[in-house]
């Protein structure tokens, strides 16, 4: 099949199920997940399917957000790694925030024992993974949960970020582009991060690359709000440079 062939059939896909990913569709035309990558890129420039993590779902459908099962097994290696580099960013003894994601989620669950923090958050997961840790200070955030990622989000959450500063904020996003910044399809998630962003003397984002180049509804922040951005090595060398010309680093891992 040529590749003209199998982008109109991708969009048929896509148009028919609502979405379609990366690893199914590569099994279905028996080709590289790569040259799939290179599809959903022409269609996405076409301006017929938006690329998201993972996969691709049909324009226009930008409110579109994975379950958090499906995020906790996409990109699972990638995100090991990425949680396994951020824990040199804790700091001793001191505080951070940690943010609703799944990467966030298993950098919770990797740190060591005997590592003492107070660490605030907004996301069930993360407390229910931290909350046998005796070395840690945990103080849970309330407010209205959200079903689909387990977050609280809402005035309630907003008001308890207002009251401290912690020493680093551990940052999650569903999308992210050096002009367009950070971008996550709810307006309530995207407010509680904005928050945490505030509540914080540094900002470390962790974001695996399939992230790069998708834009959501919401907007909560830009490169120049992030100290520093850690991914995988899947990062285009052109998204790195711009990422780190707004005065970001960058570590690939």
């Amino acid at each position: 099949m040529y590749a003209p062939e199998r982008r109109h059939e991708i969009l048929r896909l896509a148009r028919e199920a609502g979405s379609v990913d990366v690893l199914s569709l590569a099994d279905r035309f028996q080709v590289t997940a790569e040259t799939v990558r290179r599809d959903l890129t022409a269609l996405d420039r076409s301006g017929l399917l938006r690329r998201v993590h993972g996969g691709a779902i049909p324009a226009g459908r930008l409110d579109f957000e994975p379950d958090l099962t499906e995020r906790e097994t996409t990109a699972a290696d990638e995100k090991h790694r990425i949680a396994a580099a951020a824990l040199t960013e804790l700091p001793d003894g001191g505080s951070v925030v940690l943010d609703a994601g799944s990467t966030i989620a298993r950098l919770a669950a990797a740190i060591p024992v005997d590592v003492a923090l107070t660490v605030v958050t907004h996301a069930l997961p993360v407390a229910a993974r931290l909350a046998d840790h005796t070395g840690i200070d945990l103080h849970l955030v309330g407010g209205r949960v959200r079903h689909r990622t387990r977050a609280a989000v809402d005035a309630w959450a907003l008001r308890a970020y207002a009251e401290i500063r912690a020493d680093v904020l551990f940052l999650a996003t569903n999308g992210f582009t050096a002009e367009g910044g950070l971008t996550t399809p709810d307006l309530g998630e995207a407010a509680v991060k904005r928050a945490a962003m505030t509540a914080a003397r540094r900002v470390v984002l962790l974001a695996d690359s399939a992230k790069a180049g998708q834009e959501h509804f919401a907007r909560f922040g830009s490169f120049t709000e992030v100290d520093l951005l850690i991914t995988d090595t899947g990062l285009a060398p052109a998204d790195k440079a711009s990422i780190e010309a707004a005065g970001t680093e960058v570590v690939l891992v």
